[in-house]
């Protein structure tokens, strides 16, 4: 029979206490640790000499083993009539003693008990008492402290640490974690060790402070809310240790951050990948840590559940916790990785590995990675964002924009290139082992426009070969394209450089976008690529009002900042009927619609298909390998999309053209494009 409190509120009920101590009988149950667990904290605060208060003792031995160590000045109250029975003390709402004749007041659970959202006059009569009427003299000294041991639910911790704030006293912290090996019998959650310092003068700002064990340095806050917050990610952790420390689950990816001791800054994202159930694993590989290299978060294989299931089947250990380093943090070396790791990681082996069991940390060539932020700014429209120089495991250099209210997304990326080395570089696959930070200064890199980084927009390129591109009969008629979606410039400055007889308009929402493109990814306009700084809603409808404009090509590459939506590209507006039937009336009797469509909803995915498919006669798409893009490809003109026998053959020869379109039209400074557009519409499925 379970002695724990079922629910929240039997804390505060004193029926469960009276049930609880009578099932407990003579025999001490330690509540929240026993006197090993809390003495070092509680040694820290409370002197020998003190004359403490001890709050809601129950019949715990707390009070009779600090007796036993020297503290003869007890006094012990409580609120169960079975335990005043046997020791003859007082109600804890109560306490009839004088002002200022206490040097500590020590509270083990008592607060939590009585702190109850259902029952909130009880905690707040308790607080009146135990809490408010110690701060203003009626009990404690001039330096004395109240030191309440807790399990800092959210209701209860604020509800005490907000009422001394406003008394002016100092509130400082104390999370203490379970030892290792211990987590069968432990709580769940933390114990914390709130103490509370009163002053002969109220303190005029808040002093606010956080400490990780009993010996930890105190980290500042500023708000009662940053304290609320550091405990929640504390009781995520513990909460987390106990469930990887008792079972494994490879379907499960937890994770968590860890932060930086001084700042709070987040520092290290730990994923925690177990071995799918069969999986046929050395006895010995128990346990491993990968560390992904600076700039890589973003890969595939790093942030999708699908690939960090690859990296450890292919790693094979039983779990891999896998790192990510986060930006605007110094990291010198691996040894100093591996160093500052140990401690933390080791709390999420898995149940069963050997103690003196030796932990390997593995990387991408030992090597770190590296990343430069090179500018940094606040959109009103899209949040704070950075730009960043990184080395790819390619060892290739790319620069990115990033908007850190997504700091998974990469927002943009292009190729950086040194002004004096050669540009005709193709993309490899083989990874080699990155180099050392680069001696090249940022101001001598610049951006390869012949290098389209992201998979959909070589995609969307490539399905211009459904225009006709590339035969004689079409080298002198003009492309115009309406593209929705600036980014870094990538995709429409290789269309203006490496496409004959084309002109763009852009259309973009945030006017700081279009600085930054200019600023840091070599975009360039001119009078073949323009830009309209607006809506691209309002544009289309405009457009469509003002009648005459017609386009060619169409293109939607817009992401949607809402986030709980299963559609992350393009915003849900983008793809109702009425708008696609406004874009398929801008388009010219050989058009072609193009949409970056990221859905990780299966059934709002069919639901755009089917409305795309009932606006545009012919809808092909191509997937993304590695990501959850897809391109689709919609045209007015009836294919026989019934028939995917018929279209995709005929686009093979139209790729060849378009290939060698994009392969004669250079000149002058111009770049020969990295760009294969037969592999790319190899894998064009007809919806």
């Amino acid at each position: 029979m379970s002695l724990l409190p079922r629910t929240a509120e039997e804390f505060s009920s004193a029926e469960y206490w009276e049930r609880f101590f009578k099932k407990r009988g003579e025999k001490a149950f330690e509540w929240y640790g026993d006197y090993n667990k809390l003495c070092g904290v509680l040694h820290k605060y409370i002197k020998v000499q003190d004359q403490v208060l001890v709050v809601g003792c129950g019949n715990s031995e707390l009070s009779e083993q600090l007796y036993d160590v020297g503290y003869k000045h007890l006094t012990n109250i409580d609120i169960s009539e079975t335990v005043v029975t046997h020791m003859n003390q007082s109600d804890a709402t109560q306490t009839p003693y004088q002002d200022a004749c206490y040097q500590a007041a020590l509270d083990k659970g008592t607060l939590d008990a009585m702190a109850s959202e259902e029952e909130g006059a009880l905690a707040r009569n308790m607080l009146t008492e135990v809490i408010k009427q110690l701060a203003v003299g009626r009990v404690l000294s001039v330096g004395g402290r109240y030191v309440c041991v807790t399990l800092a639910q959210e209701s209860v911790i604020k509800l005490a640490v907000e009422h001394f704030v406003q008394l002016g006293w100092a509130v400082r912290l104390h999370c203490l974690q379970e030892e290792s090996g211990k987590e069968e019998d432990s709580f769940s959650l933390p114990v914390f060790v709130l103490v509370c310092t009163k002053f002969r003068q109220p303190m005029p700002a808040p002093i606010l402070e956080m400490c990780l064990g009993e010996d930890g340095a105190p980290r500042r806050l500023t708000q009662v809310s940053e304290l609320l917050s550091s405990v929640r990610e504390h009781q995520a952790y513990s909460v987390l240790r106990k469930k990887l420390r008792t079972g494994t689950d490879a379907c499960s990816n937890p994770s968590l951050n860890l932060c930086h001791a001084k700042t709070g800054l987040p520092r290290y994202t730990l994923t925690v990948q177990d071995c799918s159930p069969g999986a046929k694993v050395p006895r010995s590989n128990h346990f491993g840590i990968f560390i992904v290299p600076q700039g890589s978060e973003t890969a595939w294989l790093y942030s999708s559940s699908e690939g960090r299931k690859q990296l450890a089947a292919s790693a094979n250990f039983r779990r891999l916790v896998i790192v990510a380093m986060h930006r605007n943090q110094e990291f010198t070396d691996m040894q100093a990785v591996q160093s500052e790791l140990s401690p933390m990681v080791m709390d999420l082996a898995p149940p069963g590995m050997p103690a003196n069991q030796q932990v390997p940390f593995l990387s991408v060539g030992g090597d770190l990675g590296w990343r430069e932020e090179v500018s940094r700014g606040v959109s009103k429209l899209s949040g704070e964002y950075c730009v960043e120089n990184v080395k790819g495991e390619d060892g290739e250099l790319y620069r990115r924009l990033v908007f850190l209210s997504n700091a998974a997304l990469v927002q943009s990326e292009s190729r950086l290139v040194s002004s004096n080395t050669s540009h005709h570089k193709k993309k490899s696959k083989k990874k080699s082992k990155p180099a050392a930070p680069p001696t090249t200064s940022s101001s001598s890199l610049s951006v390869d426009s012949g290098f389209l980084c992201c998979a959909h927009h070589e995609v969307m390129v490539a399905g211009l070969a459904m225009l006709g591109l590339g035969t004689p009969e079409s080298k002198d008629i003009p492309v115009s394209v309406l593209l929705v979606g600036l980014g870094g410039g990538g995709l429409p400055q290789f269309l203006r450089d490496f496409v004959p007889g084309i002109t763009v308009e852009v259309v973009e929402l945030d006017a700081v976008v279009l600085e930054v493109a200019k600023e840091w990814f070599g975009f360039e306009p001119d009078d073949r690529l323009t830009v309209t700084l607006g809506d691209g809603l309002e544009r289309i409808s405009a457009l469509d009002k003002e009648g005459g404009c017609l386009f060619d090509v169409i293109m939607f590459d817009v992401d949607n900042k809402d986030s709980t939506v299963g559609m992350s590209c393009p915003p849900a507006a983008f793809v109702e009927t009425s708008m696609l039937q406004k874009v398929c009336s801008l388009l010219t009797p050989r058009g072609i619609f193009m949409l970056n469509l990221v859905c990780r909803d299966s059934s709002l995915r069919q639901s755009v298909l089917q409305r795309v498919s009932a606006v545009f006669p012919s809808v092909l798409s191509r997937k993304i390998e590695g990501e959850v893009n897809e391109v689709l490809l919609c045209s007015r003109e009836e294919k026989g999309t019934s028939d995917a026998a018929r279209v995709l053959p005929s686009l093979n020869q139209a790729a060849k053209n378009l290939q060698r379109a994009l392969r004669s039209d250079r000149t002058g400074t111009h770049r020969s494009p990295h760009i294969d557009i037969v592999e790319l519409l190899k894998d064009l499925k007809v919806e």
